[in-house]
């Protein structure tokens, strides 16, 4: 493994036992907006197995210290262990592991999720029974930006939305708020982000891991929500005219086509990132989209962590060391990146 700073002292994922059927878990790198990394991955993972095989525990909470559910990987990991030999092997093959677990999970899993959801920590929210947003949720999956690709069952989850919005989104990155996650079925539910902890103390005090009770429970806090008029998601046509494409050239071209067009004023920032993104890496992320459309979650999970494996080797190309340098060691600077 690649060295990692870690304050042994840190508790950087916290689990509670409450009572005989509430387990709480709760993300605590609250300053590095509680990214993921080796040592989050084994507690995240200890806590779920010793709580499945519990006969007790009947609900498991899910939630972020401060302002993040969490952002993802810890890039710094990745970009340390760059000159290691597959340092970050065994980590990688945990996450995917742990990302399978929750997606078939035996215990009802409820995530509250009041803050940024990015990438691998947004893995940990989306295949959850119930997953709380609200105004304060923001989601992405930037990879392709970095050099990377969608990964942690992305591939599967964004390549079964209408239409061809899993190829937008994977491909620029762009942000959904809670209303759209719920209006997209990423999520299941709104809540004012006011209420959450009041909502919080209602599970806990329910006592339950009824599906049914649970539902009812969040849904005497939740509201119903539509997306603003300015949504992407009210982009459709032109998103499914583009995204169709059978290339990245293609995509881009036809986006370029429509950013000319009067009324699309919102194309341009979001061609502008894409054209700074890693080629390479767009290619593979929408080629991963698109098999996803065909394999079983499982498959496209033993996909992801083949591409990732390769990818941090550098097998195809050096983008994403270079991409997080730029991200995170140099902040601000631009990656250099071949078109």
């Amino acid at each position: 493994m690649a060295q990692e700073v870690v304050n042994p002292e840190e508790q950087v994922v916290l689990g509670e036992e409450i009572d005989n059927i509430v387990r709480i878990i709760t993300l605590n790198r609250s300053r590095q907006l509680n990214v993921i990394n080796s040592k989050v991955v084994y507690l995240l993972a200890e806590y779920l197995e010793k709580w499945e095989r519990d006969d007790k525990a009947k609900l498991i909470l899910v939630k972020g210290a401060g302002r993040a559910f969490s952002a993802g990987g810890d890039l710094k990991m990745f970009y340390d262990g760059k000159t290691i030999k597959d340092s970050c092997l065994e980590v990688v093959y945990r996450m995917y592991w742990l990302c399978y677990h929750i997606h078939t999970y035996k215990k009802t899993q409820v995530a509250l999720v009041n803050g940024i959801a990015m990438g691998g920590g947004a893995s940990l929210m989306t295949p959850m029974k119930f997953s709380v947003v609200t105004e304060k949720t923001v989601f992405a999956t930037p990879e392709a930006s970095i050099g990377f690709h969608v990964d942690c069952g992305f591939s599967y989850i964004l390549s079964h939305l209408p239409g061809h919005l899993g190829e937008y989104l994977a491909l620029t990155g762009s942000r959904l708020n809670g209303k759209e996650l719920v209006a997209t079925g990423l999520a299941t539910h709104f809540v004012s982000s006011e209420k959450m902890a009041d909502l919080e103390k209602y599970l806990i005090k329910l006592n339950s891991g009824d599906e049914s009770a649970i539902k009812s429970a969040i849904e005497e806090f939740s509201c119903e929500v539509q997306p603003n008029e300015d949504s992407v998601l009210n982009k459709k046509s032109i998103i499914d005219e583009c995204f169709s494409k059978d290339t990245v050239e293609d995509i881009i071209k036809s986006f370029d086509t429509e950013a000319r067009k009067e009324g699309n004023e919102w194309v341009g920032p979001v061609l502008k990132g894409l054209k700074r993104s890693s080629p390479i890496a767009l290619k593979i992320t929408l080629r991963s989209i698109r098999d996803g459309r065909k394999q079983t979650l499982a498959e496209c999970l033993k996909k992801e962590f083949r591409l990732t494996m390769n990818i941090l080797r550098t097998t195809v190309s050096a983008d994403v060391y270079e991409g997080i340098r730029a991200l995170t060691i140099d902040k601000g600077t631009a990656p250099k990146l071949p078109w």
